[in-house]
């Protein structure tokens, strides 16, 4: 299994590259052709799809999306977190993604979640 930083890297490189066909060149690196993006709002497969809605998340958002953390991994998963920054700076949301990695180190499923879970009371 390869190491996941790069990996992970060119997977948040791509969550601020505005040019579609930069961010495709980016996906094609890390993120399989057959993967699956989840989160709260989106279920998108493929990453022609997923390339596509991304930029309409940074159109939509005016922003970018920054990694926040360096992933941790064991086996074929990893775990990171991520805020999503506005045009005047602040942050709009942040998260959590787990991704889960084919034999050639690419991303074949990720699961994002926005904000932290609630404490138990």
């Amino acid at each position: 299994m390869p190491d996941s930083h790069q990996t992970i890297a060119d997977y948040g490189a791509a969550w601020q590259e505005t040019d579609a066909p930069k961010r495709l060149a980016l996906l094609e690196r890390c993120f399989a052709e057959n993967g699956r993006y989840t989160d709260p709002t989106a279920d998108v497969h493929g990453r022609a799809h997923l390339a596509t809605h991304i930029g309409e998340v940074l159109s939509s958002a005016g922003g970018r999306v920054e990694l926040t953390s360096k992933p941790t991994q064991h086996h074929d998963v990893a775990h990171f977190t991520w805020h999503m920054v506005a045009s005047d700076g602040s942050i709009v949301v942040s998260g959590h993604d787990f991704a889960r990695f084919d034999t050639d180190g690419r991303i074949v499923q990720l699961a994002g979640f926005f904000g932290h879970p609630a404490p138990l009371s």
